[in-house]
C-alpha cells in the first residue's frame, strides 16, 4: 500500500472498540476517520465527541463503499463477524476482526474466500499474541530455555454472569463460551505448540443455568511432536478473571498469566553430590501487565499494511483456531474424540 497515513474506521463502540479506537489515535502512522455503531444508548455520540471522529454513523453499510476508509477495525458481536468482514473486503477495504473470527469453520473460510478474491488483507484479533507475558514465554520456549515440550495448558476463566454483553449478546445458543472466550487459550496454545490433531473433551452446565450452552469445558489435544495439552474454559466461574498457563519442557517449566506483573521460570540446576536431580529456585521476571494489548495489535496491524508484509495473525491462523473449538464443542455432543480438520481454502 503505497500511503503515509491510512484513514481506518472502527465498527462497534464498545469499551474493546474504543480500545481499538485508542490504539489507532496513537499510532502516527493511522486516522481514526469514521466509527459506526447502532445501539440506542447514546455512545456512538460519545465516542464521536471523545474522540473527536469526522464520520460516525449508525449503519456498517454507509461506510461500506466510502472511498476515503482504506481499513476497517470490526468490533462486534461474534455473529456479525461473517456479514459485515465479506462486505468490506469486497468493497476493497483491509479488515482487522476481533477474535473469534467467526463462529463456524464454514463462516470462516468464506472469510478466507473474500479476502483472496479481493485482494485485500485481513488480520484477526487474536490479542493475546500481543500479550506481554505470554510474548515473553513463547520467546524463552523458542530459545530452549525449558528444553522440550512435554505438556502444555492454558485456561479462560471468566465470569459472565457479569458480563453478558450490550443487550445480552452473549447469551445465544450461537456462541458457545469454549469458542466466544476459549479461542483466546487455544491459539495461545496453537502459537507456541502447533496444531493439535486431535482433541477429547468434557462439559457441563452448572453456574449459568439460564444460559443456552455449557459454561465449563475441559479438552484434552494432542499436538504435534507428541505434546499433550489441556485447554479449561469457564464463562461462569466464581473468581477473577484469568488466564493463567503452564508450558512444561524437559529441562523446565514456564508457569504465567495475563494479570500478573511477573511469569515464573523453573530451570534445571546442577546435579547434587549423590547424583539426584537439582532444580534452581523459581525465578520471578518481571512483565508488563496488560491483558488486551489492543495498542500492539492495531501498531502491528497498520504497520503490515504500509509495509506490504504478511498479517502477524492470518485469516488461516484465526480460521484454525475456529476450527480448533469447534472440533471441541463436537466432541462434547459425541462423546469421543474427534479429529480435527482444518480450513480449505
Amino acid at each position: 500500500m503505497n500511503k503515509n497515513k491510512l484513514n481506518i474506521a472502527v465498527i462497534g463502540c464498545s469499551g474493546m472498540a474504543q480500545l481499538h479506537m485508542q490504539g489507532i489515535l496513537a499510532k502516527k502512522e493511522a486516522c481514526l476517520y469514521a466509527i459506526c455503531d447502532p445501539a440506542d444508548d447514546g455512545r456512538l455520540e460519545k465516542c464521536r465527541d471523545e474522540f473527536q471522529v469526522p464520520v460516525a454513523v449508525a449503519d456498517y453499510r454507509d461506510l461500506v463503499e466510502d472511498p476515503n476508509i482504506d481499513a476497517v477495525v470490526i468490533v462486534v458481536p461474534d455473529p456479525l463477524h461473517y456479514e459485515m468482514t465479506v462486505a468490506f473486503l469486497n468493497a476493497g477495504k483491509d479488515v482487522l476482526c476481533e477474535k473469534p473470527m467467526a463462529l463456524t469453520l464454514e463462516e470462516c473460510e468464506g472469510m478466507m474466500r473474500a479476502e483472496k478474491e479481493s485482494g485485500r488483507k485481513l488480520m484477526i484479533g487474536q490479542v493475546c499474541r500481543c500479550t506481554p507475558a505470554f510474548v515473553m514465554t513463547k520467546e524463552l520456549i523458542d530459545a530452549g530455555r525449558i528444553g522440550e515440550l512435554f505438556f502444555v495448558e492454558s485456561e479462560y476463566a471468566h465470569d459472565y454472569s457479569v458480563a453478558r454483553g450490550y443487550r445480552d449478546w452473549r447469551v445465544t445458543p450461537e456462541r458457545e463460551g469454549f469458542i466466544g472466550g476459549g479461542c483466546h487459550a487455544v491459539d495461545l496454545l496453537r502459537w507456541i505448540a502447533g496444531d493439535p490433531t486431535e482433541v477429547y473433551a468434557y462439559a457441563n452446565h452448572k453456574c449459568l443455568t439460564d444460559w443456552p450452552v455449557n459454561d465449563c469445558t475441559i479438552a484434552i489435544y494432542q499436538f504435534p511432536n507428541n505434546v499433550s495439552g489441556k485447554v479449561f474454559v469457564s464463562i461462569g466461574c466464581k473468581r477473577n478473571y484469568t488466564m493463567r498457563s503452564a508450558f512444561y519442557g524437559t529441562k523446565g517449566t514456564i508457569i504465567c498469566d495475563n494479570t500478573s506483573p511477573t511469569i515464573t521460570l523453573f530451570e534445571c540446576g546442577e546435579p547434587t553430590p549423590d547424583g539426584h536431580a537439582a532444580y534452581t529456585q523459581p525465578v520471578e521476571l518481571p512483565v508488563e501487565i496488560n491483558n488486551h494489548n489492543i495498542t500492539a495489535e492495531i501498531d502491528v496491524f497498520v504497520s503490515a499494511l504500509l509495509s506490504g508484509s504478511p498479517m502477524p495473525v492470518s485469516s488461516l491462523e484465526g480460521a484454525s483456531t475456529v476450527a480448533v473449538c469447534r472440533a471441541t464443542v463436537d466432541a462434547v455432543e459425541k462423546k469421543q474424540p474427534v479429529i480435527i480438520h482444518y480450513p480449505s481454502v
